[in-house]
Parts: structure tokens; sequence; C-alpha cells
């Protein structure tokens, strides 16, 4: 009996044993071949595999380059091709993307309404009459504020915003600074969207193309503008843009970052063309904004001016007319080796100065007291190319001035006297040499240049007592 037993249990797992195991079967081998096939998975499946399977091509290739490259990182992408799906799906996510931005900003509606609420929920100050608010105004009208234009103007109405603004003895803040610092970040995030829109590769720089397009869509929304001939706006827009670019690339790569545009002082004189009618500004406002349609229109006939030969462009000799011919011949010389870019030819106009390269010198000359002004001039200063300014070089550049200055009849001068007081004016940190940090740090370093390249700018500077005092009489004389 037991033997019998024994014998059925040895059969059953005997049988047990000799079933064969799934990965053999050939039903289950069909099945994994006709799934691994994609043959039977829908068509969200079959993304998602070939997605893994992109992805980790990718991943692989990375890591094969990376491993050939060694221990230097990456530093350089390369931008999607024209046309390819990399390019448009970063074109529909950056638009996507600024369009959310631009929704959230507040309109001339909303701003309008805000100013309404800040002025019906804030008291008088009885000793000034300014309109002010303490920090409980501030939470209430943030509140009708949310209520009436909604939730996007709540991020104005911040504790640390409230915090930024001058208090008096109460701890108030008055409303107007609050409501033109709400009115500055809506204009500057708008610029930076519209900028961005511009912005092609999406790297964060405009180049001068793309800046001149929006100048030129800015245009119709500038009161001082809004009249400027059709023919005339590609020159306008090539004149204003070119202000940007030399306070912003002090490089000169041809690109200017956009954060640095909107927070340069360019933008601002820009947009103050906002403002009132050109009518109602004088011509001493007009010809000092660079923007102004009276400025740009006064740079073209200068140059058309200088341009003798109608070639497009200025040779040494007619630079030489620029203010009257004031300027120094060195200086001029030293203005064409530094910031005239030389032609793959030896003749022709290969060393005459085109329209940018001018604009850049006017631009220099009108703005030397800038760190990017004296920059530029001090390259043309800098004789020997050595970075700094000894006794030789300030007497060889004021030997022209000196020339210049004894031909227009004044008194005879000291060429080492001068000196000696450009030596007393900068202080330079080195008593044997003047560098462009000197001339920064001494604050005067755009009077030193104008009296070294300027029989004007040494006239000026010599009668400086004469003209300030000049300065002071008409209102003396109205007051009488």
């Amino acid at each position: 009996m037991y033997s019998g037993s024994s014998d059925g249990e040895s059969h059953d797992t005997s049988t047990q044993r000799r079933i064969p195991p799934a990965s053999s079967m050939l039903w289950v081998r069909n099945l994994r071949r006709y799934i691994g096939s994609g043959a039977g998975l829908g068509s969200e499946a079959l993304m998602e595999l070939e997605t893994k399977r992109i992805l980790l091509e990718i991943f692989k290739d990375k890591q094969q380059k990376s491993q050939e490259a060694g221990t230097i990182p990456s530093f350089y992408k390369k931008k999607p091709e024209e046309g390819s799906i990399s390019q448009r799906v970063q074109r529909l996510a950056k638009y996507r993307f600024l369009k959310k931005q631009s929704d959230l900003l507040l309109n001339s509606d909303d701003l309008a309404a805000m100013w309404n609420c800040l002025r019906e929920n804030c008291v008088i100050d009885d000793g000034t009459g300014a309109e002010k608010m303490n920090y409980e105004d501030f939470c209430h009208i943030a509140s009708v504020c949310t209520e009436q234009i909604g939730p996007k103007c709540r991020r104005f109405f911040s504790p640390s915003n409230f915090m930024k603004f001058e208090k008096d003895e109460a701890g108030r803040i008055a409303i107007l600074p609050f409501y033109l610092y709400v009115m500055r970040t809506v204009s500057l995030t708008q610029a930076r969207i519209d900028m961005s829109e511009l912005d092609e590769d999406s790297d964060g720089f405009l180049q001068s193309q793309e800046m001149e397009s929006y100048i030129s869509g800015l245009i119709p929304n500038l009161a001082q503008l809004r009249d400027m001939p059709d023919a005339f706006t590609n020159m306008y827009c090539r004149i204003a843009a070119q202000k940007f670019f030399f306070f912003c690339d002090p490089h000169r790569r041809g690109k200017a970052c956009i954060k640095k545009i909107l927070l340069s002082n360019c933008l601002q004189e820009l947009m103050e063309l906002h403002q009132e009618s050109e009518e109602e500004v004088t011509d001493t406002e007009q010809a000092e904004n660079w923007f102004s349609l009276t400025s740009a229109q006064r740079i073209c006939d200068m140059f058309l001016a200088l341009d003798k030969d109608c070639s497009g462009s200025l040779s040494k000799q007619e630079l030489k007319e620029y203010a009257d011919g004031t300027l120094t011949d060195i200086f001029i010389e030293r203005v064409f080796d530094e910031h005239v870019r030389r032609g793959k030819s030896g003749s022709g106009n290969s060393r005459e100065m085109d329209f940018d390269s001018f604009l850049d010198f006017v631009l220099a000359l009108e703005n030397k007291d800038t760190p990017e002004g004296l920059t530029y001039l001090f390259r043309c200063l800098d004789l020997q190319g050595r970075g700094f300014l000894t006794t030789s070089d300030i007497h060889s550049l004021f030997r022209d001035v000196h020339q210049k200055w004894i031909e227009g009849g004044n008194y005879e001068l000291c060429i080492e006297d001068v000196r000696d007081e450009i030596w007393d004016m900068v202080k330079p940190s080195d008593p044997l040499k003047i560098t462009l940090d000197d001339l920064l740090g001494c604050k005067q370093g755009g009077t030193v240049a104008s009296m070294l390249i300027d029989v004007r700018g040494f006239w000026a500077h010599d009668n400086r007592e004469n003209l300030l005092q000049e300065e002071e009489e008409p209102p003396e004389e109205e007051s009488q």
C-alpha cells in the first residue's frame, strides 16, 4: 500500500518536472514577438516607445561625446536648424510664454482704475498737502483693486514693495511715487516682451536690425515722432539704434543684451518722447535728446555736409571739417587708426568712415563724461597703445591744440604749464602715467579729453569762470 502511494507521488512529481518553461512555449514566444514589433500597441504606446528610443539614443550620444571630450564641459550649444521641429517647438513655447506674460500686465484702463482707487482711499497730509497712505490703507486699496481689476494687480501690493518707499513720521508713503513705480514696472515689462518677440534666436540679445524693428514699432506711440516723414523712418531707426549699441555693446559684438538695454538711460531718454508734443519743447531740449526728430535730422545734415564727394563715407580730410575744424589733426588720425574699419582692399574707400562709425564718433564727442564716451576717446589719446598716457603723450597731443590756439589769435601758452594742470586735475595713482581708470575716477575726464583734442574745448576750460558768470547774469537782469 505504501509502495503504491509512493509510486503515485513519484509519478506526479515526474509529470510536473516535464512541463516546459514558459519562455520555451510557442504561444509565449509568438506573443512576445507580436508585442515587441509594436503591432499590438495603440498609437499612444507606440509614440511612447519611439520617444524612449530617441531619448536613449540622445543620452548615449551625449555620454559618448562627454567621454571623448574628457573633463572639459560643454560651453557651446548648436542652435536648431531653420525649419526643424526643434525650432518650431522653441518658437511656439516662446510665443505662449510671452503671451501669458502679456496677459498678466495691466493695461491703460487698469492703471487708470488703480490711480482712482489710490486717490479715493488715501489721506491728505495736513502739512504738505500730499496724498499718502499707511500700511492699512495700502492693504485696503489692494483688496479694492483686486475686486475691480483682478488678481494681476495683487503683486504690486506686497509688503516688500511698501517698504521700498520713503515713509513719514506716521509710517505713511506718498501714493504718486508708488503709482509711478507701477507704471514703470509695467512699461519695462512690456518693453522686454516686445524685444523678446523680436529676438529670433532667443539668446537674450538683439542685433541691429532687430533693435531697429523695435524702435520702428514704437514710433506711432511717441507723440514727438508721429509726424515723421515715412521716407526718413529707416534712417531715424538706424540713428536711434546706434546709441543703444554704443552704450550697451561695449565690445562691439554687433548685439546688445536686452537686460542692459532695459536698464540703460537710452531707453528712458527715448520714452521721454511720449510726454509732450515737440512744439512745446525748447530747441535746446530737442538738441540734447539724441532720439528727437530734430537731433536725427541735424546729424544727417551734418554727415551730408561733410561728405563733399557724395561717396556715402568720410575721408580724413572731410572729417577734419567737423565742428568748424576745431579738432586736431593728430586726433583725427587716431580716430581712423582705432575706430574705422579697414577695407579688404587697399584702394577705394578702404580707409573712409562709414555712417555707423560716424555716429559712434559723434556719440563719443557728445558724451565725453560717460565711461563709454571716455573709453572711445582714450583709445585715441593712447598714442602708443600701452593703456596709459605719459607726459610725452600729453605734450604731443596738446601741441596741435597749441598751434590752432595761436592761429586763432590767442595769447601765448606754455605747454608744460598745461601739462602740469592736467596732472593736477587727474591726480593719477601713479605720478608718472594717467590711465583710463584715473580719468574716470577724477570726474573731469571729459574736460581733459576736450583740452587735448579740441581747441574749442580748451578755450571753454580756459574761460570757464567767464562762462559761468554769463550763465548767471540773465536771472539777475530779470530780477532787476
